[in-house]
């Protein structure tokens, strides 16, 4: 019989870690190196740790392994939304506007995106304790899903979350609220994956939810938003976020300056990313037909 992993002595750990992390971070927060967190987050920590493991141990236990470029995707994109969100980048992000925007791209479009690309549901959910597994599969969390991951829905999710954070007022005391702040930060993080798990699905419909052309049509359908976003931000004349003036910015910056760069961010990455996930959805509905005809012809 496998045993459980990491056995109750490594949940203990890692609850010890993570209270040793908290208190370092709470207490002598610039006396921690950049790789520790400014603001320690239980929710982010155990996330990230307990994904991890139940993704290593999956490894072990499925019978066909995904590929290595997958398992590296997968890694790398959690590791990006680990530090943007457990390191001093955090304290960045919370006093200059284009850093939270690179730090909101990680988490919403390439940590996301990565985290798709790796396919790495089946292997966590095998290496998942048993007890856990059934939530995956309650009523409330596949509903839930289906909302989100409807193809009139998830588009306007994406593009409409985006949007809805950055709107100046929201905005503002979304900064100064530390669990507005938190929340922000996680329906960005959750609704890309989300999203990018919906359109970097390899498999055909079905068992799929869409179809190449539906998935196809939402990259359009969040492209130009964002564009039309970022284009404001980076050519406007008025500072729409006195509030890293208020709060202090850390590095010496005029507020336009700080706000163009943020809006290039949202504007020529954010339009990158969609031409990516074009290419990745074209190349597996060729490798899909391929493996049709495969399989048509006993090849």
């Amino acid at each position: 019989m496998t045993r459980p992993f990491p056995g109750w002595l490594g949940y203990a750990l890692l609850l010890g870690l993570g209270a040793a992390m908290d208190i370092l971070s709470r207490d002598f927060p610039a006396a921690m190196p950049f790789w520790m967190p400014w603001e320690f987050s239980w929710p982010a920590f155990l996330a990230t740790l307990l994904v991890l493991g139940w993704f290593f141990l999956g490894l072990a236990r499925v019978e066909k392994r995904p590929a290595a470029w997958r398992v590296g995707a997968f890694l790398a994109g959690v590791m990006l939304d680990y530090a943007v969100l457990q390191t001093h980048v955090d304290y960045y992000a919370q006093h200059m506007f284009f850093i939270h925007r690179a730090a909101h791209f990680v988490l919403h479009h390439l940590g996301a995106f990565l985290i798709a690309l790796g396919f790495a549901g089946p292997t966590i959910r095998a290496g998942m304790p048993r007890f856990l597994v059934p939530l995956l599969d309650a009523r409330a969390v596949r509903r839930t899903m289906d909302v989100m991951q409807h193809p009139a829905v998830a588009p306007v999710l994406f593009v409409g979350l985006l949007y809805f954070w950055l709107l100046p007022q929201i905005h503002t005391r979304v900064m100064l609220d530390a669990d507005l702040y938190d929340l922000m930060n996680w329906t960005m993080a959750l609704n890309g994956i989300a999203f990018w798990s919906l359109v970097l699905d390899p498999r055909p419909k079905p068992p799929a939810r869409l179809s190449v052309l539906t998935r196809a049509l939402m990259i359009l359908l969040i492209e130009l938003p964002q564009m039309v976003l970022g284009a404001v931000l980076s050519l406007s004349e008025r500072d729409y976020y006195p509030v890293y003036t208020i709060c202090g910015r850390v590095i010496d910056m005029t507020a336009l300056n700080d706000q163009h760069y943020g809006g290039l961010i949202i504007w020529l990455p954010g339009t990158l990313m969609s031409f990516a996930a074009m290419i990745v959805v074209l190349v597996a509905m060729r490798l899909n037909e391929e493996r049709a005809e495969h399989a048509r012809f006993g090849v």
